[in-house]
C-alpha cells in the first residue's frame, strides 16, 4: 500500500466510530503533502492550504475542479474562493478530526493544482 501514492488512493466510507489518524500516521503521511498545514479550529484538527491563482476566474476554476473530485470521492472540503486564491480545508466531519481520507484528498488537490 505504501508504494501507491496518496493521490492514487481512494477514500473509504467513514463511519462515526472510525478512529482518527494517529500521530505516527501523520508523521508518515504529512511529508507526502508538505505544503499543507495542520491547524486546529474549534478543537478539530484540519489540513489547510492556500493555493494562489492568477485572478478570480482562475480561482473559481480551481474551486470547481476541487469540487468535482470531492463529489466523486464523497468527501467534501471547506473552500474559500477569493481573488487570486483558494483556501482549502480538509477534515472528517463525522469523526471531528483527521482521517487518512483527508490526506488522500489533500494529495489529490495538489495534483489538480499542478495540472
Amino acid at each position: 500500500m505504501m508504494s501507491e501514492s496518496l493521490s492514487q488512493q481512494t477514500c473509504v466510507a467513514c463511519r462515526k466510530d472510525a478512529p482518527r489518524i494517529t500521530e505516527q500516521e501523520i508523521a508518515e503521511l504529512h511529508p507526502q503533502i508538505p505544503d499543507w498545514k495542520i491547524v486546529e479550529r474549534d478543537g478539530i484538527q484540519r489540513l489547510e492550504r492556500v493555493f494562489t491563482c492568477q485572478n478570480f476566474s482562475a480561482a473559481l476554476d480551481l474551486t470547481n475542479r476541487i469540487g468535482a473530485i470531492a463529489e466523486a470521492e464523497g468527501h467534501h472540503p471547506a473552500l474559500l474562493t477569493e481573488w487570486g486564491r483558494v483556501t482549502v480545508t480538509w477534515w472528517t466531519h463525522k469523526i471531528r478530526g483527521l482521517h487518512r481520507n483527508d490526506f488522500i484528498m489533500a494529495a489529490k488537490t495538489d495534483a489538480i493544482y499542478g495540472q
